[in-house]
């Protein structure tokens, strides 16, 4: 006689029970509804993925540390005109030390650079000042004076914000050249306000050019230090033609010194 056959479904189902009981079945009993966690578990977090994309973010090389696969014009214009600048700059440096082509003239250079220096105008100015008893004597060397300051001022601060190193020195003043913003200072003011001769006029502006190229012979100043020294000395004394001190002004002012430099002593 046939058995029930509810009975072997309810048999049958009891023996599957039984078998997804067991420990190596588990996972196929259990709905699938940790996937998410179990994910989760298994592999990092968001967190520590956003942490990572910021991490290679921050770590990323510096841009002058890539390599420019499409730089500007002007990029590669300025870039050239600086090699340019620096190469010639150091072929010209013949008067560098002992063993340079042009060492034998090398105190002599260094003489002339000398002649622009902010110390030596200044003093000289001062000297002049005090043997100087005409009152249009007095107010050109005035403004002379105020145009020395402007200049060596204005030549300090720039140095020290640009800091650029000469072509074999080390000392960051290379840029711009103060010895080449003196001498055209003083050439175009003396030109400007002296009755020279014309040798003298010749002498003074070729004083003006070899002081500035003595510095690049030295190598200490590169020929676009020059070059921009020559044209802040040439502002400057176009400045001091706008702003010039009047002989009463400057009258005032020398009394105002002697006067201190009486009670002083």
């Amino acid at each position: 006689m046939p058995s029930n056959p509810s009975r072997s479904r309810a048999k049958d189902r009891g023996i599957s029970t039984s078998v997804l009981g067991r420990p190596e079945f588990l996972s196929l009993s259990s709905p699938p509804r940790n996937h998410s966690r179990a994910w989760r578990r298994s592999g990092p977090c968001r967190s520590q993925q956003n942490q990572a994309s910021e991490n290679t973010h921050t770590h990323t090389p510096p841009d002058e540390d890539c390599m420019l696969l499409n730089p500007s014009l002007r990029g590669i214009a300025v870039s050239s005109l600086l090699a340019v600048d620096i190469c010639l700059s150091k072929r010209m440096s013949v008067c560098v030390q002992a063993g340079s082509p042009w060492a034998s003239v090398r105190s002599g250079v260094t003489l002339l650079a000398l002649t622009g220096h902010g110390v030596t105008w200044v003093c000289g100015t001062l000297v002049c000042l005090s043997q100087s008893h005409s009152p249009a004597g007095q107010e050109l060397l005035v403004n002379l004076l105020i145009a020395l300051l402007l200049d060596l001022l204005t030549v300090a601060g720039v140095q020290k914000l640009v800091r650029r190193r000469g072509p074999w020195h080390s000392s960051p003043d290379s840029f711009p050249a103060g010895q080449a913003s003196r001498a055209a200072l003083v050439s175009r003011f003396l030109l400007s306000h002296l009755d020279l001769a014309v040798p003298l006029r010749v002498l003074l502006v070729l004083w003006a050019g070899l002081s500035g190229l003595s510095r690049v012979l030295l190598g200490q100043n590169h020929l676009s230090d020059v070059s921009c020294g020559f044209a802040l000395g040439f502002l400057h004394s176009g400045l001091m033609e706008t702003v010039w001190v009047p002989s009463s002004a400057c009258q005032t002012l020398l009394s105002i010194g002697t006067f201190s430099w009486a009670s002083a002593g």
